[in-house]
């Protein structure tokens, strides 16, 4: 990556200066308003900043884990039957598991006296209800095999946030470790949902700190001053802080998940960059290129600024697709993500214009290249091969004469790698998502191999006017289905058609009853899914209602599958009209809609190849399940989409920009590669690093969002952008740019180009794509006049 040269030449040199007064239209008057009165606009943003610190300071304590109802349709079957229980039977549904090992044997007498002492204790606990214990019921299913270990369950009565209020206030530090002649450690989903929850907080630290400094060196190098690279990290950190409070206000009117956060900081810090990193870019060729602050801010807002409201529009559009979805973990997602693009642009196009506009021309200072330059004076035309931009256009002109060959491998090359998704199997999180020394991790291991069936991951089956002799056949019918280890009812318990056990007290509330289904199988596998769908089938001559875990993992696949059109249309649509704004052409919104989904290939076949199957756990650290959460591949096809489609409208731009002044399509082509192939490969390097620092979590999902989307990015910037586009637009000619008459005339009327709308600038002599820069830039044109020479329209000779 070659950095910007200090006085910032133009990847055009030969395009004309325009120094005149710009045209009149939102970004002239953006840069007017900005630059006029810069340190009162920067005053405020202080202020602002100072309020949001305050305000986002206790959001993490309001966000929830999700491991409730966050992945669950709640118009679903499963949510009606978990609202039922929750009301008529509060206590039915455990969500806390104490794991009592004792070496003399749980049924040791006084061993049984101290267990029943604590299970007393926990039932009398503010927030704690249902309280069961071995000692109490004798039940098999909660003693161990081996006879040392024993379960007490109980349910934390509450949302998730004061259900894990009370694990970590009171259960943790009076029940865990030792407790007489037990030794007690602490499980069940609560417990799981709150390390999940500290683990993420601590990872996001940690990212943050490894995220920021590399960044930094990413950025000294592309800019080689100290100052210009501060500048996009500052816009980085106000849209994080900003978004922060956004999501604090949020948590007032609606559920956000834990996981917001982290998209926070990784869209925050990657987009901020980006945009930031486009604007202070251009602003500095402008300035070489001799205009005077408030013109070089003006152009630059004209052409970049216009880039990055379009990217940021798409990128919105794409996050705002999760809202279809009724699950709440994908829409507090939608809102986190749509306020930090709004947050990022914002500060991009009003902050860091102030900021040039105090800075001027010392946005260059604290050149960090002049100790790598002191003392090689002498070899500076030696360098002359490595002048930014060339060796962009060279590999943009040998991929345009081999298109056919380059777009045909490429697209080889991206279907193999997207292979693997095609045998994808979709499950839910559970505690394999935790680090294996996590203590919940390790209580629910003991459950699943030394226990009978887990108390927490049964079928749970209400009934409605269900008599006794009809609730017995239906209970005996249950317990003779494949995969069921036994099922308790009011009746009695059954297994195989066999009654083993008395009626269940407890399990009749007026004329609703419930049943608990036991399964033999893993409840989240594609078993545990047959034995809930087999457990629907059965008939019964009365209303009956499946809950647990697999059974809502079963709805939520229903509700995505059955808002996935939705959402695609929603994206495809929008992404397709804000394109065509952009360049007023049918053809190429098509190709850049149908690029970006090639684009992810490689992530979604990596997440099946990686995550799902397993290979290269032993070197990321993490458990494979066989499955990968429902909703993850969701919100990371958005936000991969949007990102990918982010650095498209940055080439695009660029290209219109320069078909605009008059170059023929490959000459345009080969001149926006030039001017954006730095930008983006920069820009793709540093939200990289960003999503790899997230994907170093412990959490396993949090590390496939973060390496997924990261893989996303670098093969856009990488392939997508740097071959396929090229390739295609060489195979597809002038025709890209062609639209029906009716759609030009629309595009004339409301399109958006450099200079607003319908305006066409006045066509440069063309250069030779490889044409090396000149020494020094443009001497400074009069701001009260054009350029002393443009092109004739009929003859393209210089007219005076």
């Amino acid at each position: 990556m070659a950095p910007l040269p200090h006085d910032g030449s133009p990847p055009d040199s030969a395009s004309p200066v325009r120094t005149g007064q710009p045209p009149a239209g939102l970004f002239t008057a953006l840069a007017r308003l900005t630059g006029g009165r810069p340190r009162l606009l920067l005053a405020l943003t202080v202020l602002l900043l100072a309020g949001a610190v305050v305000l986002g300071s206790g959001v993490a304590d309001r966000l929830r884990s999700g491991g409730s109802g966050g992945v669950v349709d709640p118009s679903s079957e499963s949510s009606y039957a978990a609202e039922i229980l929750e009301r008529e039977f509060p206590g039915a549904r455990p969500n806390l598991v104490l794991l009592a090992r004792a070496d003399a044997g749980v049924d040791d007498a006084g061993v049984a006296r101290q267990a029943r002492e604590l299970a007393a204790r926990l039932a009398d606990e503010r927030g704690v209800t249902g309280v069961t214990s071995y000692w109490d019921t004798g039940s098999r299913a909660l003693r161990s095999e081996d006879g040392r270990e024993a379960l007490i369950v109980a349910r934390l009565t509450g949302d998730d946030l004061a259900a894990e209020r009370t694990l970590e206030e009171r259960i943790v530090p009076r029940f865990d470790g030792g407790q007489g002649d037990l030794s007690v450690r602490i499980g069940g989903s609560v417990a799981v949902q709150h390390e999940q929850q500290t683990f993420i907080g601590e990872d996001l630290v940690r990212a943050e700190l490894i995220a920021l400094p590399i960044t930094l060196i990413i950025l000294m190098l592309v800019f080689g001053s100290a100052v210009a690279a501060l500048l996009p990290v500052g816009i980085g950190v106000i849209a994080i802080l900003g978004t922060n409070a956004v999501l604090r206000v949020l948590t007032s009117f609606t559920d956000v998940s834990v996981f917001a956060t982290n998209l926070t900081t990784a869209l925050g810090l990657g987009l901020a960059i980006d945009y930031a990193l486009l604007i202070v870019r251009r602003y500095r060729e402008e300035l070489a290129r001799g205009r005077d602050m408030p013109g070089a801010l003006a152009a630059t807002l004209n052409t970049a600024g216009r880039t990055v409201l379009f990217s940021a529009a798409t990128v919105a559009v794409a996050l705002a697709a999760m809202l279809v979805f009724p699950l709440y973990f994908l829409r507090s997602l939608a809102y986190a993500g749509i306020s930090v693009v709004v947050l990022a642009a914002a500060s991009a196009l009003l902050v860091l214009p102030a900021l040039l506009a105090v800075l001027g021309r010392r946005v260059d200072a604290l050149d960090v290249r002049k100790l790598v330059r002191r003392g090689s004076r002498g070899k500076r035309n030696a360098g002359r091969a490595a002048e930014p931009g060339a060796g962009w256009a060279r590999l943009t002109g040998w991929v345009m004469r081999r298109a056919p060959l380059v777009a045909t491998g490429t697209l080889a090359v991206l279907l193999l790698l997207g292979a693997p998704f095609l045998s994808a199997h979709f499950g839910t999180a559970d505690y394999r998502q935790l680090p294996g020394s996590a203590e919940s991790r390790v209580v629910q291991e003991h459950i699943k191999d030394d226990f009978q069936g887990s108390p927490t991951g049964v079928v749970e089956v209400v009934t409605r006017q269900a008599g006794t002799a009809e609730l017995g056949a239906y209970a005996q019918e249950l317990s003779r289905l494949d995969g069921v280890l036994r099922v308790d009812a009011p009746t009695g318990g059954y297994t195989d058609g066999r009654a083993v056990g008395d009626g269940q007290p407890g399990r009749v509330s007026g004329d609703v009853a419930y049943l608990t289904v036991v399964p033999g199988v893993e409840a989240i596998s594609e078993d545990g899914k047959r034995l809930v769908r087999d457990v629907r089938a059965v008939d019964a001559p009365f209303a009956t209602y499946t809950a647990g875990t697999t059974a809502a993992l079963i709805d939520s696949q229903k509700a995505i599958g059955s808002g996935l059109p939705w959402a695609l249309a929603v994206i495809v649509l929008a992404t397709l009209a804000l394109v065509f704004l952009l360049t007023g052409s049918v053809l190429i919104p098509v190709q850049a809609v149908l690029l970006n989904a090639l684009s992810l290939t490689a992530m979604l076949g990596a997440v099946v190849w990686v995550f799902q199957d397993g290979n290269l756990s032993g070197l990321l650290g993490f458990t494979p399940t066989g499955s990968v959460e429902t909703a993850l591949p969701v919100l990371m096809f958005c936000l991969a989409f949007g990102l990918s489609m982010d650095y498209g409208l940055f080439l695009l731009s660029r290209i219109k920009e320069e078909r605009d002044r008059g170059r023929d399509h490959r000459e345009a082509v080969v001149a926006g590669m030039r001017g954006t192939g730095g930008v983006i490969t920069a820009a793709a390097l540093v939200l990289s690093v960003v999503m790899v620092a997230i994907g170093t979590s412990r959490i396993t999902n949090t590390k496939m969002l973060g390496l997924g989307v990261a893989l996303a990015v670098l093969m856009d910037a990488m392939v997508i952008r740097t071959l396929l586009v090229p390739a295609v637009l060489s195979l597809t000619g002038r025709a890209s740019w062609w639209a029906p008459g009716p759609l030009r005339r629309l595009h004339d009327r409301i399109g958006i180009s450099e200079s607003g709308p319908a305006h066409r600038a006045p066509a440069p002599d063309p250069a030779p794509a490889d044409a090396p820069e000149p020494d020094t830039p443009a001497a400074p044109a009069r701001r009260d006049a054009e350029p002393a020479a443009t092109l004739s329209t009929a003859a393209g000779k210089p007219v005076p």
